[in-house]
């Protein structure tokens, strides 16, 4: 079901694994924040949540066991802030059988929303986000004069908010892609349970632009191929004999969202990822060949014809007579073994990077809002991930690592420096 008047509906083809594989290191929740120039007032932020959740109907919900897969149920509850004391991106229990899927913090003048991936992704979580912030000045008497739908509390929900856009553009008749390799994975032992370290690169936009610029590729296709080549110079950095137990091929996460290819309006998960792969048995790289390899893999998979093909393969796996039979309960213990050692789960991956691109605010409100920042959900399989988002000057780019070691943003960051881009870092690492 997924008219609003209902009282539940499905998850979306991609949220449906997400409760399954939950647990205090894989949390599936991942973060977007503002920060504000003055401290934030708790009263009018939960009065402002109180207003804009009647707008995401989809949104308040809590989520549900059925005997074959998890479920929404639509409550008038409001879900209540909460000042942040813990590490970002942290589990809530499912034994408390009304949980929401997200949060809203505080601390200082920061914003934070967590969303688990189980109810959205990073588009949904920031329009959810850019809507309560504007809703709290409103109260705090700053009328914005040019906001859009989702800033209108009383304003009602399109219909295809709530869509699963996987199930709208499936196509059947499409051959699914052929299965990855196993790819290298970062050797760190794993911090203690619910610990997860944030390392943040401030970088002014015009410089890592200009430089992206100069070599004639975009500022995303810059970024995967300078993580492509930290992780060479990491991996030879190592003893031969350990670098050749090693070796495989790296292989990054980059989700896509779909929305900018097909015309959903969906609030809902609507991204696919793409995994570019640079195999380092077959010989040292350049960087300027890994931004000419990343360029023209994007262009070729970027492109609905691939894009459909993974659609088809996620919408098969979900519409099998085999999978829809199972019950929920033994669906919990397959999905936990795909996600962490199949061929097709994060065994495939040695790291992801997000590029939420560009963040723009109704223009009476920037002189209020020093920055925004996202942070990647945590995992075990790829235990060191990077989001980036920019607003006004500066791009905000953010490693989360499951982990002690940071040599690996230690040597991305060095690498921008020695191209003559400033950086200045912060951490929560105690």
């Amino acid at each position: 079901m997924t008219d609003h008047k209902n009282k539940w509906f499905t998850l979306d083809n991609a949220g449906k694994l997400y409760p399954s594989i939950m647990s205090p290191r894989v949390t599936t929740f991942f973060r977007v924040s503002v920060t504000l120039v003055d401290n934030v007032n708790p009263d009018l932020l939960q009065k402002a949540l109180n207003k804009i959740i009647i707008r995401f109907p989809y949104f308040q919900v809590h989520l549900k066991r059925g005997v074959f897969w998890y479920y929404f149920e639509q409550t008038d509850k409001s879900p209540s802030i909460e000042k942040e004391t813990y590490y970002p991106c942290m589990s809530i229990q499912k034994k408390n059988k009304n949980f929401f899927s997200f949060r809203v913090l505080y601390f200082q003048k920061k914003i934070s929303v967590e969303f688990s991936h189980s109810l959205t992704d990073g588009t949904g979580a920031m329009t959810f986000l850019k809507s309560l912030v504007i809703e709290y000045f409103r109260l705090n008497g700053i009328i914005v004069n040019e906001s859009d739908e989702f800033s209108k509390w009383d304003y009602e929900p399109d219909q295809e908010e709530y869509e699963d856009a996987y199930k709208k553009y499936y196509n059947n008749r499409i051959p699914t892609p052929p299965k990855k390799n196993k790819a290298y994975h970062f050797p760190f032992p794993l911090e203690d349970k619910r610990v997860y370290h944030i390392i943040t690169g401030i970088i002014p936009v015009k410089d890592i632009l200009a430089k992206a610029k100069e070599y004639g590729f975009t500022l995303t296709e810059f970024l995967i191929a300078l993580y492509f080549e930290t992780i060479l110079d990491f991996l030879y950095s190592l003893p031969p004999q350990k670098q050749r137990r090693v070796m495989k091929p790296i292989i990054l996460n980059v989700p896509v969202n779909l929305r900018k290819i097909y015309p959903s309006k969906t609030m809902r998960n609507f991204f696919i990822s793409i995994t570019p792969e640079i195999d380092p048995r077959l010989g040292e790289y350049t960087f300027k060949e890994l931004l000419k390899y990343v360029h023209h893999f994007m262009q070729i998979e970027v492109d609905k014809k691939y894009i459909n093909q993974r659609i088809a393969k996620n919408v098969n796996s979900e519409m099998s007579l085999l999978t829809r039979l199972f019950p929920l309960i033994l669906k919990d213990l397959i999905l936990v073994l795909f996600y962490s050692n199949s061929s097709r789960g994060e065994n495939c991956y040695t790291s992801s990077l997000s590029n939420m691109g560009k963040i723009t605010m109704p223009h009476e409100l920037n002189d209020h809002i020093e920055r925004f920042e996202a942070y990647p959900p945590p995992s075990t399989g790829n235990k060191i991930k990077m989001a980036s988002i920019s607003f006004k000057e500066h791009l905000y780019l953010s490693f989360g690592n499951l982990t002690k070691e940071n040599e690996i943003e230690r040597i991305f960051f060095r690498k921008l420096i020695k191209m003559n881009i400033p950086v200045k870092i912060e951490t929560n690492k105690k």
